[in-house]
């Protein structure tokens, strides 16, 4: 199906070593972990294949020229060499976004426009017209990453981000993402098989990502990908991976799926989510304050939860959450005994208002640095 070219997937800051080993189970070549994400090699069927099974990255990008670029000509010399018509005919249209770091040129949106210019310049030269710009929906989408003078020009197969998974009917305020949510189920050692609580489950990503982890239902079945747009795209390559991912599809009629919040529209909207996912599982959905929250002792689950912090406080302020983690934090202590934990804060201060003892790992929300707490089994040892 081709030959191997260089990728890079990209993820949330401290998911890297998860995403890695995603990487690893599709068996691709050539895994190697960088900042921000991973980079391999493969072929368009091996992109197909990440597009639709990673859960953790946010896209996957095939990176097609790299070069010195420390002015203005240099990045339009290099961006009019790169052949764009193998990817993007003469009438279509195309999305720039640049990141720019540590160089010459700093100026995100104007490396952008002169990248533009070069791929226009080029159709118009070789075609008589040109392709079109435009934000969502396009064509072909490019990624720029310029770093201390070096320039690295990549297609984004993925088109919208991975964490548009496509089945969400209704969201909160501040909505989990679903690759940082697919994170936290990875990094707490969840078997997929025992029960799994989210005492704050706001709009349910916790309790979808869950199950189709659990029903090993592929993240990305619900959406199609930006390479499918493209000039010399396979339908039939995508048409047997989705094929091949239903058969793999497995029932989960047993499995316990425990969701409560103390907002009851978002216990709707939970409801509606896992249904719209076409979740068959052993549902609970309950209004409960997650300070009275009292799981069946026994069950030896996991509780997996993304508690208040940073966005998602409203009015009353610090004090106020404060509270909550200490409340909370004494019922994981005296109700909760050997369930595993992962929840994800906003401060080392809440945590430690909750006064759980467990391992800490740095995370990020979009641009808000956020700590995941772990702990093997609530009652015993980190």
């Amino acid at each position: 199906m081709g030959a191997a070219t260089e990728f890079f997937a990209t993820c949330a800051p401290g998911l890297e070593p998860v995403l890695h080993q995603e990487l690893k189970d599709l068996k691709l070549a050539r895994i190697e972990r960088q900042v921000g994400g991973c980079r391999f090699d493969g072929t368009r069927l091996d992109a197909a294949r990440a597009n639709l099974w990673l859960r953790t990255a946010n896209r996957v990008l095939l990176r097609v020229a790299r070069f010195e670029c420390a002015s203005e000509s240099q990045l339009y010399e290099g961006a009019l060499e790169v052949p764009w018509e193998k990817w993007l005919k003469p009438d279509g249209t195309l999305r720039v976004k640049a990141r720019a770091r540590d160089s010459t040129m700093t100026h995100a949106r104007y490396v952008e426009q002169r990248v533009k210019d070069a791929i226009c310049d080029r159709f118009r030269r070789d075609h008589g017209t040109r392709p079109s710009v435009g934000e969502s929906g396009v064509d072909l989408g490019i990624s720029v990453h310029l770093y201390r003078d070096r320039a690295i020009l990549a297609l984004d197969t993925s088109g919208e981000p991975l964490y548009k998974r496509g089945w969400r009917q209704a969201q909160g305020r501040a909505p989990l993402p679903e690759t940082l949510a697919a994170g936290m189920l990875l990094l707490s050692q969840w078997d997929r098989r025992s029960p799994l609580l989210d005492p704050f489950c706001g709009s349910g990503t916790l309790l979808v990502e869950a199950a189709l982890m659990a029903a090993d239902v592929a993240p990305g079945s619900f959406r199609s990908f930006g390479m499918e747009r493209w000039r010399d795209a396979q339908p039939v390559m995508f048409e047997r991976l989705r094929a091949e991912a239903e058969e793999r599809r497995r029932p989960i009629k047993k499995l316990q799926l425990v969701g409560s919040d103390i907002d009851g529209e978002r216990v709707q909207d939970t409801d509606r989510n896992l249904a719209a996912a076409g979740i068959s599982a052993n549902l609970h959905l309950d209004v409960l304050d997650a300070r009275l929250f009292s799981p069946k002792p026994g069950w030896n689950g996991h509780i997996v939860t993304n508690a208040p912090w940073g966005s998602r406080v409203g009015a009353g302020g610090q004090e106020r959450l404060l509270s909550l983690y200490r409340s909370f934090g004494a019922q994981l202590r005296q109700k909760c005994e050997g369930y595993g934990l992962a929840l994800l804060g906003g401060t080392e201060q809440q945590l430690e208002a909750l006064n759980v003892p467990g391992e800490q790992r740095e995370l990020a929300n979009g641009n808000q640095p956020c700590v995941l707490l772990l702990k093997g089994a609530l009652g015993g040892p980190a």
